[in-house]
């Protein structure tokens, strides 16, 4: 069994080995891997979203419910399925999902009506729904508590490069073979990686070097209660403002292809790969930001916490100079800026459930993670977008997205004012 590692900062449960493994690093290319196949099989439907325009005759505000409707169910389901497999089991409830997402998409690509699409894309969801709260509790388990923020940034920038290649395959593809192809695709990649995970990833290796307390129970033994998910000012908080600052991470991807076919011209492949690039750099800022935090969170752990809140007001600033300004490389560097910064918050975040919450109940902490970011963002963000559009035009509708980063920013500082007594306050507990 792995050794204990002590805190690193004050207040922070003494859980997780204190060195990487092989087998960690294994581990999270595997998870890393599921989380990719998981964002291609939701954002392809993006790249694809002017050919379905054009077959179906749809409205905007239709193609943002088949976008939407997968994070809608991902909100609703992820808390109780993610419970289930903190007591059923986390890996084999991972590769379950993986399949059912899989199977979902290659429906989608048989889809000969608008209402069958939305049936798969509704069951791509049920699919999706805990694969992100139970795969980090997977990772966050095998690795040392120091890298918490930025392995939080790295696993869900994952989303963000399957987003990448959701788009950007999704748009190659449709563009010569058609869309159904590229729901095709996507599908078999994702159901192929589902069937070899479970072979490596073992549920008694991965509790071996975490060296911790079983799911749902303390190290005592005792069942842990679920009111500890939100014991703490600060942790109620930390799941409001990083679900309000998805509102804006969630509509820029969804609806960036559109806006480059439309704004500037774009055919679908083009636009796809633009979106995708945009995508890519979101990714790397989330990673990027997410290992600044650690570094400074150090001496301080409450440092992580301003630098979220700095991260949300930037990527206001540079998403409102950038839609003030007429299509042209000046806005598509202010809107990279924006996408650098706009999910730079996931990290600290992350790094904040985890060490506010019991280890046993990472998984349903990270569900409760999920749930406000679908709740709160990822749903309501493509669909409210795609709403006002139909109303005002997209452009002007994508104007108001910097309203949610504010927001947000505004809870990060809030948590911050109890953040250091919650620790303290948690730490004799686990």
């Amino acid at each position: 069994m792995a050794v204990m590692a002590p805190a690193a900062n004050p207040g922070i449960a003494q859980d997780g080995p204190r060195d990487t493994t092989l087998y960690g690093w294994i581990v999270f290319a595997l998870n890393f891997g599921l989380l990719i196949s998981d964002y291609m099989a939701r954002q392809v439907l993006n790249a694809v979203f002017p050919l379905l325009k054009a077959e179906w005759a749809l409205s905007d505000a239709q193609l943002g419910l088949l976008s939407g409707v997968v994070a809608l169910m991902v909100g609703l389901l992820t808390f109780p399925l993610s419970l289930a497999a903190d007591r059923w089991g986390r890996v084999r409830s991972l590769a379950i999902m993986a399949a059912l997402w899989s199977v979902a998409t290659l429906f989608c690509a048989m889809a000969a009506s608008y209402q069958q699409m939305l049936i798969g894309r509704i069951m791509v969801g049920v699919g999706e729904a805990a694969y992100g709260s139970v795969g980090i509790a997977v990772v966050i388990s095998v690795f040392p508590q120091r890298l918490r923020a930025t392995l939080s940034a790295a696993f869900m920038a994952g989303g963000l490069f399957g987003q990448v290649l959701g788009v950007a395959v999704g748009g190659e593809i449709a563009a010569s073979h058609g869309w159904r192809a590229a729901f095709a695709v996507i599908g078999i990649g994702g159901l192929a990686l589902a069937l070899v995970y479970p072979l490596i990833v073992r549920e008694k290796r991965i509790a071996a070097i975490a060296g911790s307390c079983t799911p749902a129970r303390a190290p005592g033994g005792e069942r842990l209660s679920l009111r500890a998910l939100f014991a703490s000012r600060s942790v109620r908080f930390a799941y409001c403002a990083s679900g309000v600052q998805l509102f804006t991470a969630g509509a820029l991807p969804a609806w960036l292809p559109s806006y480059f076919n439309r704004y500037y011209a774009m055919p679908v492949d083009s636009a796809g790969r633009m979106a995708a690039l945009l995508l890519l750099v979101c990714g790397c800022g989330m990673i990027l930001c997410g290992m600044a935090s650690d570094r400074a969170a150090r001496e301080r752990p409450d440092r992580k916490i301003l630098l979220a809140a700095g991260y949300g007001i930037g990527s206001a600033v540079a998403l409102t100079l950038a839609l003030m300004l007429p299509p042209g490389m000046p806005q598509l560097i202010l809107l990279g800026i924006a996408m650098f910064l706009v999910a730079g918050t996931t990290g600290p975040a992350g790094a904040m459930v985890a060490n506010l919450t019991p280890a046993a109940l990472h998984g349903s902490a990270f569900a409760t993670l999920t749930l406000a970011h679908n709740l709160l963002g990822l749903a309501p963000g493509p669909i409210v977008t795609g709403r006002i559009a139909d109303a005002v035009g997209l452009l002007d509708a994508l104007r108001l997205l910097p309203i949610a980063a504010v927001v947000a920013a505004i809870f990060f500082l809030a948590a911050r004012r109890s953040y250091l007594a919650d620790l303290r306050a948690l730490a004799p507990q686990r």
